[in-house]
């Protein structure tokens, strides 16, 4: 995995920590990139590791009639704050 990738992901998966976004409180996928740094916003990168994360079931995804919708996993969720806040 590129360094922009394990970026976007530590970006992504931090922001979701942080506004405790764990299983039955989701948020929408096109909210995901919000903040990120100019540098960081490619499109095709960004989708990329949303799809890695769903693919890997660090997210949960929820479709609804207005889009689609994610969450944590709490299964992972060990993982995902040692990948989050190792150094």
């Amino acid at each position: 995995m590129e360094e922009i990738e394990r970026e976007i992901m530590r970006f992504i998966l931090r922001k979701l920590v942080r506004h405790r976004m764990w299983v039955h409180k989701h948020t929408s996928i096109h909210n995901l990139p919000k903040g990120l740094p100019d540098y960081l916003r490619s499109k095709k990168e960004v989708r990329k590791v949303i799809d890695l994360l769903l693919k890997n079931g660090f997210l949960l995804s929820k479709p609804t009639n207005y889009g689609l919708e994610v969450s944590l996993n709490i299964k992972k969720k060990k993982q995902i704050e040692d990948f989050c806040y190792r150094d």
